[in-house]
């Protein structure tokens, strides 16, 4: 793909914030016919910049215990954790990191029982080198971009 120019970077800073934003306004909002942004936005989806489309849901019920999944694989990258990780609704959010540690996983369940379930699946991959837990007491800052 070409290098990413400035209308680029603006599509991408408008839909990252906005991603049901009508075309035609997006094409207002950067000052390019509806064709031309029409034709960025499917260049970028083409090339994978833009890799999809979701709503960003806060947490519903305050009853959810949330935790953070310390992850140690065997070797990286290892997609069958990947794989098997976004088959859980119960993921929120998994980041591969430096150091010591290849992914923190972030997930929000309805009981200790169910994160403890969790957890057994993950641990017990063979990918799976060591799994460390730790249970969000509260969240004291939170930013919504």
């Amino acid at each position: 793909m070409k290098e990413l120019d400035a209308k680029d970077r603006d599509i991408l800073g408008i839909l990252s914030k906005e991603a049901r934003i009508p075309l035609k306004t997006l094409a207002g909002r950067i000052g390019l016919s509806r064709s031309a942004t029409s034709e960025r936005v499917a260049a970028l989806e083409k090339s994978g910049v833009i890799r999809g489309y979701r709503a960003d849901i806060g947490q519903m019920d305050t009853n959810l215990v949330s935790a953070f999944l310390l992850v140690t694989l065997v070797s990286t990258p290892s997609m069958g954790v990947l794989d098997q990780l976004a088959r859980y609704s119960e993921v929120r959010r998994v980041s591969s990191i430096t150091g010591q540690l290849d992914l923190i996983v972030e997930v929000e369940v309805p009981s200790i029982d169910r994160l403890n379930t969790l957890r057994d699946i993950i641990a017990t991959h063979q990918s799976v080198q060591d799994l460390t837990t730790l249970i969000v007491l509260r969240r004291d800052i939170e930013r919504v971009a």
